[in-house]
């Protein structure tokens, strides 16, 4: 899926903002400055406005590694894991306790060993004229046939 702007991807995090709940886990895969903070963003504040919840400001949690966003009786948990060296790191973390009372969406998820079987994987890249992003959207589990690309 080709998106030439923000509006675009605002209209990607709204339809699935409107299918994920708690129990849903999103990796979010891209170099850096690619859109998965935008994204989760965009994602965070359709839940907002949906519950009626002032917007929240939503930045990276690079070197915070976690911020959690209160959405009516579940929460966001919004990781980034840029700065992770190892899998130990994130063992100790503890990130899918709890996993049906909340939404998780993970940033560089790519040390991640055990990853829960029912996921949206999203892989953000540039394109080649670097003006349009291209996402290419996965499944597992329950998600595994969900057609994501379609309107």
């Amino acid at each position: 899926m080709e998106l030439s702007s923000i509006k675009d991807l605002n209209n990607l995090s709204n339809r699935i903002q409107k299918i994920i709940l708690p129990g849903d886990v999103l990796f979010l895969y891209g170099e850096i400055g690619v859109g998965k903070t935008t994204f989760a963003r965009q994602l965070i504040h359709n839940f907002e406005v949906k519950y009626k919840i002032e917007n929240s400001e939503v930045l990276s949690p690079t070197f915070n590694l976690l911020f959690e966003y209160e959405i009516k009786n579940f929460f966001i948990m919004h990781y980034d894991f840029y700065r992770l060296k190892n899998k130990i790191e994130i063992k100790n973390l503890g990130i899918f306790e709890n996993l049906d009372k909340n939404i998780i969406l993970i940033e560089w998820p790519e040390l991640i060993e055990n990853k829960p079987n029912n996921r949206i994987e999203l892989f953000f890249e540039y394109s080649k004229n670097m003006n349009k992003r291209i996402i290419n959207i996965k499944g597992q589990g329950k998600w595994k046939d969900y057609e994501f690309e379609k309107e």
